[in-house]
């Protein structure tokens, strides 16, 4: 019997795996009947007067741009207005805003897939996140600490060959129940939008950027599945993965964060997994370091932040996982199972 189709069966027959299946069925249910009940198809008043909103909320943005760039021209005299604006006024060009105002925006109980869609799908990436790293940290765990590797090295006596395998099985297995659900949660949200509410400008750019943000939440998915999967084959149980993710949850997310700022250290947020996670998953993370306006000089405007970008980002939870998969397979290679 082949090795793969072997492990494949085992991981469709496993109960946590099949109940975590069906939680995430109905946490789509849930999501998508709250959507439901809460949205209603807007007439053509509520339309009609939404686009008007939206058309002044874009003027009152060019006001804004225009008002910045007279004060820097010196045309308005800095103190006949009280209104702040940037060093920069590009900052406030409409042109380089990355969202303008719609009609959507000023529709209220009223769905709009357009604007919606992108936060529905992240959160669809942590329910899979945490998904694929439960079934990951399960799949091996209860092997090691049941003995059905033990068993299953009897038939196939190849350490590396046996787990490279489960490893292969989980991966593939949890990337074919992403795409699905991924595919049947939008296909359901865009349904809603057609009938119940607003399927709003779906451009060519909104579907390059929700699929790039799909694209980068699977590996994230795939990341923290192998991750599971590596700490509860280190620690010979599923519970050494829950217990090394919620210590480090405690004493350095929360308590190191909190001495780092006691200490005044300097960009604390690039020492915390959280923040690479964020900066993969949307593509740049902007974050606040007063240090960094320490040594400006008086007159000289400084805003203080700075930017973690998608390509260090990665490569920090590539290193991460990357590591812990190879001490796994190292240590699994040479232990003792019994």
């Amino acid at each position: 019997m082949n090795l793969i189709a072997a492990e494949v069966e085992r991981l469709s027959a496993r109960r946590f795996v099949q109940l975590m299946v069906v939680l995430l069925v109905l946490a789509f249910g849930v999501t998508a009947a709250t959507t439901l009940a809460g949205s209603h198809k807007p007439s053509a008043d509520e339309v009609a007067s939404a686009r008007a909103k939206a058309v002044e909320a874009r003027r009152d943005l060019e006001r804004a741009h225009q008002a910045c760039l007279d004060r820097q021209s010196g045309l308005t005299p800095v103190d006949e207005t009280g209104a702040w604006y940037p060093a920069d006024c590009s900052e406030l060009d409409p042109l380089r805003s990355e969202r303008l105002p719609v009609a959507a925006d000023f529709l209220p109980g009223v769905f709009s897939f357009a604007k919606e869609a992108q936060s529905l799908l992240y959160f669809l990436i942590a329910f899979l996140v945490l998904f694929g790293f439960l079934v990951g940290a399960s799949y091996i765990g209860a092997d090691l600490n049941s003995g059905g590797v033990v068993n299953l090295l009897l038939w196939r006596p190849r350490r590396l060959t046996v787990l490279g395998a489960k490893l292969g099985t989980l991966l593939g297995g949890v990337l074919v129940v992403s795409v699905v659900a991924s595919l049947f949660y939008l296909a359901t949200f865009w349904v809603i939008g057609q009938t119940a509410g607003l399927a709003g400008r779906l451009s060519g750019d909104f579907w390059r950027s929700l699929g790039a943000v799909h694209g980068r939440g699977l590996v994230l998915v795939l990341l923290a599945t192998a991750l599971g999967f590596a700490i509860a084959a280190l620690g010979r149980h599923t519970s050494a993965a829950l217990g090394t993710v919620a210590a480090y949850a405690v004493v350095w997310e929360l308590g190191g964060r909190l001495v780092l700022e006691i200490v005044d250290a300097r960009r604390p947020d690039l020492l915390m997994l959280s923040s690479h996670i964020g900066a993969w998953l949307t593509g740049e993370a902007r974050f606040w370091d007063s240090q960094l306006c320490a040594g400006s000089r008086p007159g000289v405007t400084c805003e203080g932040f700075y930017s973690l970008t998608w390509g260090p980002a990665l490569l920090v939870l590539l290193l991460i996982t990357g590591g812990l998969t190879v001490a796994a397979f190292a240590v699994f290679r040479r232990r003792d199972l019994i």
